[in-house]
């Protein structure tokens, strides 16, 4: 059973006098300096002067020069160094900006473990290395914060100089309200592990294949193309939305009895075990860094495949057809 933590096991103590720099103002960068803030730490951002993200840093009350800085500037005055940069800028940012200037000692977090996991970032050892992983996008960390609950996070240890990596990473973790709701103790290889695991066989490889065959079955067998995208994009938002609420057993409650029959019989044939071995090739291929290899790779060689795979599913009858649809959809634009 994983082991949990809550607002009584963690302490905004072991963070008093200390500074918090938060590098990248983007999802994650935003909820975390704000809450930080907010639980009374000392909190410097960093961001690339004239970016998008700038400019909301300082709408957001951050002041250019003072706690508003580059990555360079915020890392010498840092205590504790929170690396919230894309994956594949992170070891860049790394070399440049944070390694020349880091001070001994100093506190080294992440969000995601993708970057030590696969050796791109190497601390220093007179550092203590934590992650901190919310478990949901940054808006809905700072929404919850603000109104006093919180987002279950992950929270792992990866190089406990000090050894009270684990009591500083709680604290953090209770700072951006993690601990109001249920802080669950893993590891760095687990964590990155997982989530590339979910990313590419669920949540955005599976899924998004899944409904892109399916639309393209239903206008192969002469169906309208509309009428497809209602089927098999259009609602999956409705069973999606039960599930996350209440679980699988709940949505089948809610749908009817044909459906629920039709997912018993028929899911298996869709899924099947030699979908099943793919995914465990899969995670092999992420565990042994393949993945890691041909990603990283790909950025070096500035995104052929990734730009046009972009650019192949922006030309997709799904999404041409979907922009028509989603523009009938008043409630949409909130």
């Amino acid at each position: 059973m994983s082991k949990m933590y809550y607002d009584k096991d963690a302490n905004l103590g072991e963070l008093k006098g200390k500074t918090l720099a938060v590098l990248g103002y983007g999802s994650q960068g935003h909820a975390h300096a704000l809450s930080l803030k907010d639980s009374g730490i000392s909190v410097i951002v960093a961001e690339v002067k004239g970016s998008d993200n700038y400019k909301i840093a300082l709408s957001h009350g951050w002041v250019e020069g003072k706690n508003l800085l580059s990555a360079a500037e915020a890392v010498k005055k840092a205590d504790w160094v929170q690396i919230l940069v894309p994956d594949q800028t992170q070891k860049k940012v790394w070399d440049q900006e944070i390694k020349p200037h880091l001070k001994k000692g100093a506190v080294v977090g992440f969000s995601h473990g993708f970057n030590i996991r696969f050796s791109q970032i190497v601390p220093p050892k007179d550092a203590d290395v934590v992650m901190i992983a919310p478990k949901g996008p940054g808006h809905l960390v700072r929404r919850m914060y603000e109104e006093k609950k919180g987002v279950p996070m992950l929270v792992a240890v990866w190089q406990d100089h000090s050894k009270k990596a684990k009591k500083l990473a709680l604290a953090y973790a209770k700072a951006i309200g993690g601990t109001r709701a249920g802080v669950i103790e893993t590891t760095f290889d687990e964590e990155t592990e997982t989530d590339l695991f979910g990313e590419q066989v669920v949540l955005c490889g599976g899924l998004v294949e899944l409904i892109k065959n399916g639309f393209e079955t239903l206008v192969e067998a002469g169906y309208q193309p509309e009428v497809a995208y209602f089927e098999c994009l259009h609602e999956m938002k409705l069973i999606i939305d039960l599930i996350y609420e209440k679980g699988i057993g709940y949505m089948n409650y809610s749908i009817s009895d044909t459906a629920e029959y039709g997912e018993y019989a028929i899911g298996p044939r869709i899924i099947t075990p030699e979908t099943k071995k793919e995914m465990r090739r899969v995670l092999d291929e992420i565990k042994n860094g393949k993945f890691a290899r041909e990603w990283l790779t790909e950025n070096l060689v500035n995104r052929p495949v990734f730009t046009a795979s972009r650019k192949s599913l922006d030309g997709h009858p799904i999404e041409q057809v979907g922009k028509k649809l989603r523009a009938m959809m008043p409630w949409l634009k909130k």
